[in-house]
This record gives structure tokens, C-alpha cells and sequence, in this order.
């Protein structure tokens, strides 16, 4: 294949460091041309250094001379200001665009790329859940192709490959259960952030990893499922599987399943999506059959871990809903973050924001994003 040149965004983040990885792994399939980060830091001095790309940009403004300092001979464009990531991806070289920045933040640089017509490799599922049918919309008019970094949506397009979507009776998309798998609400009043960090089989960032403790990451997958592939509400199940070895299926109108399995690594799905449509050799460690004979399924506890049935219901009501979900929640999980509210707090906080927040059935791109910003003061309100 011929080098594929990459922007990459939230590079310092658990995604994009291990993208880097796998683009260090095949240096002549890769080029990376952009390095994005929403802030100074010496792990993004240390990536430029080693990849050296024409551009890095970061959202902070007032980062910009501690930046600039590290590259004055280096010949590399520092950007520095509140709209830089979306600035960026226009250069003319970017062939995808990798976004990986956690969380809402991430909506506006993926819309830029999309519009620039550029490829887009999405780990930021938040940008299908609070605008999946304009990204899909878009996606389509102007032939851009969306790959799936998140590993449930990256099986599920590799199970799909070769299929007809109008045969698929439903996906089903896996979970670990995260660190508090089969507690109780009463065990889950007194667990520390520790605790909630600490996942058994992924390696993530605190906002994902907290997500995953709640179940709200799983909810944000039905909801960025449906647009990706299409389905309606009912055609999307969750499964808890504790080994994270399936990482999802799809279960066919003849009953035939097929699923994707491989080692709990982030790195190939990542690498999938880089190098579609072909398929790179890796170094990956593979899965042992012989001393893995154990592959287990729960339903999900939907009367404890609430945020998973919000999640279903935000995606029932459509419209804006969605946003609201997932603006609560980062506020939500933020606090708890930070010691502000106890674990059990965070769906109370979602479902107020879900009642008090005005409802919008066909939301415009600008009225999400006011959606957005009145979802986080409400919530912050009800702290």
C-alpha cells in the first residue's frame, strides 16, 4: 500500500499513543503529517521529535511559546489556539484523520475533517451519539469513509465485511462489565474513584475507564452503533462477556453468528482501521485457545448500572436526547473525578438533565451545540 499520511488527534491521549505505536510499527505505510493534543506537554515534545510532522497544533493558546520553544529549529508549524484542531486537518497532504480526543471536544474537529473530505478513523464515539445522523448524512454526500476505531464497532465491520446489511437480524455488541461486575447498589455506595478505575482487561483513560464502571460506555456504543451501521433500536444487544475476547457479533436473519475475536489490544483495531482496506501483519500477541478454555456471558444489570437503560431510552427519543445523555455525563463523571459526588450520583445527575433539558426532535448541527452547553450548566446547577 502506499504510505497513508495521518493527522492525529488527542495524541497524547491512550489511543493516540497507541496509534503512534502501530504507526511506528510500519513506518513505511505511514506518514504522520499532523500531531494534535489539547495541551503543552513533554509526551507531545517527545512525539514530535520522534515522528517529526509538519504540523502540531494544540487548543490551548496560552501553551503556545512553551511549545515553540522545543522546535525553533525543526521547521515544524506550531498552532496554538481554541479552534486549532479543527484548523489543521485541511492540509492538503492528510489522507485520515484519527480522532481520538476524548469526550464532546472531539465533535468539532471530526466535523472539520469530514467537510475537508478527509478519511476519518473515529475512536471519539461522542461525535455519532450527539450528531450521528448529520456525521452520517455528511459521511455519505461526500464520500468520505468513516473506520471504526472503538474495538465492539471494529468487529462488527469485520464481521459485516462481505455481508449484506438488509440479512442482519441484530449485533451484539460485548462488554467486561467493568470493575464492579455483579455488585450490588449497596456494596457500589461507598467505592472509591480508585476502584473505579482500576478496569480488569483494558488499559483507558480515567473518562472511558469511569464509563466502562458505569455502563455508560457500552450506552454510548448502542447509540454510536445505530448510525454506524444503520439499525434500528432493537437489532442492537448487550452482552457481558468478562474475558474481553469477542469483541461482537452478528447475528444473521438465518441464525448464523459470526464474531471477531482476538487478544484485549487497542492496537488492532487501530491498525485495522489505518490500513483498511487491506489487512498489516503485526507483532501483536495472539490468543491462546489451550490457556484461555473459558469464554462466559451475562445479561447486563441494567437495575444498578442505570446508565445503560438512559442510554437506551435517550436513543428511543432521538433528537437531541442524545446530547443531553452524554454532556450530563461528562459533567457527571467529571465531578466524581474529582471526589464532588459518590459513584451512585452519576446516573441521578443524567436522568435530571434528561427530564429538565428542553427537547429538540430534529436538532440542527448549532443546536447541539447549544444543547451542549445548556446540558453542562444544568448539571453543574444540580451539583
Amino acid at each position: 500500500m502506499n504510505p497513508k499520511h495521518l493527522a492525529i488527534l488527542g495524541s497524547t491521549g491512550s489511543i493516540g499513543r497507541q496509534c503512534l505505536a502501530v504507526v511506528r510499527e510500519h513506518p513505511e505505510n505511514f506518514v504522520v503529517d499532523i500531531l494534535g493534543a489539547r495541551s503543552f506537554s513533554e509526551n507531545l515534545v517527545s512525539q514530535v521529535k520522534e515522528f517529526k510532522p509538519k504540523v502540531v497544533a494544540i487548543s490551548q493558546a496560552a501553551d503556545y511559546e512553551a511549545l515553540r520553544s522545543h522546535f525553533n529549529r525543526d521547521h515544524i508549524e506550531v498552532v496554538a489556539k481554541e479552534n486549532a484542531l479543527a484548523e489543521v486537518v485541511s492540509l492538503q497532504e492528510i489522507d485520515m484523520v484519527v480522532s481520538a480526543i476524548v469526550g464532546f471536544a472531539g465533535l468539532n474537529s471530526a466535523v472539520a475533517a469530514i467537510e475537508a473530505k478527509k478519511h476519518l478513523a473515529l475512536a471519539n464515539k461522542e461525535t455519532l451519539v450527539v450528531a450521528g445522523e448529520w456525521v452520517m448524512n455528511r459521511i455519505k454526500s461526500l464520500q468520505v469513509d468513516l473506520l471504526p476505531i472503538d474495538s465492539e464497532h471494529s468487529a462488527i465491520f469485520q464481521c459485516l465485511e462481505g455481508e449484506k446489511l438488509n440479512e442482519v437480524e441484530k449485533i451484539i455488541l460485548t462488554g467486561s462489565g467493568g470493575p464492579f461486575r455483579g455488585m450490588s447498589k449497596e456494596t457500589l455506595q461507598n467505592v472509591k474513584v480508585e476502584d473505579a478505575l482500576r478496569h480488569p482487561t483494558w488499559n483507558m483513560g480515567p473518562k472511558i475507564s469511569i464509563d466502562s464502571a458505569t455502563l455508560m460506555n457500552k450506552g454510548l456504543e448502542v447509540i454510536e452503533a445505530k448510525w454506524l451501521f444503520n439499525l434500528n433500536l432493537h437489532q442492537i444487544e448487550v452482552v457481558i462477556h468478562p474475558q474481553s475476547v469477542i469483541h461482537s457479533m452478528v447475528q444473521f436473519v438465518d441464525g448464523s453468528i459470526k464474531a471477531q475475536m482476538g487478544v484485549p489490544d487497542m492496537r488492532l483495531p487501530i491498525q485495522y482501521a489505518l490500513s483498511y482496506p487491506e489487512r498489516l501483519p503485526s507483532s501483536f500477541p495472539r490468543f491462546d485457545f489451550f490457556n484461555n478454555s473459558s469464554l462466559t456471558f451475562e445479561m447486563p444489570n441494567t437495575q444498578v448500572f442505570r446508565n445503560l437503560s438512559l442510554a437506551y431510552e435517550a436513543l428511543y427519543k432521538g433528537g437531541n436526547m442524545p446530547c443531553i445523555l452524554n454532556a450530563a455525563n461528562e459533567i457527571a463523571v467529571e465531578a466524581f473525578l474529582h471526589h464532588r459526588i459518590p459513584f451512585l450520583q452519576i446516573p441521578i445527575i443524567i436522568e435530571h438533565c434528561m427530564n429538565k433539558v428542553d427537547f429538540i426532535s430534529s436538532p440542527d448541527l448549532s443546536q447541539l451545540f447549544e444543547t451542549d452547553k445548556i446540558t453542562r450548566e444544568t448539571a453543574l446547577d444540580f451539583l
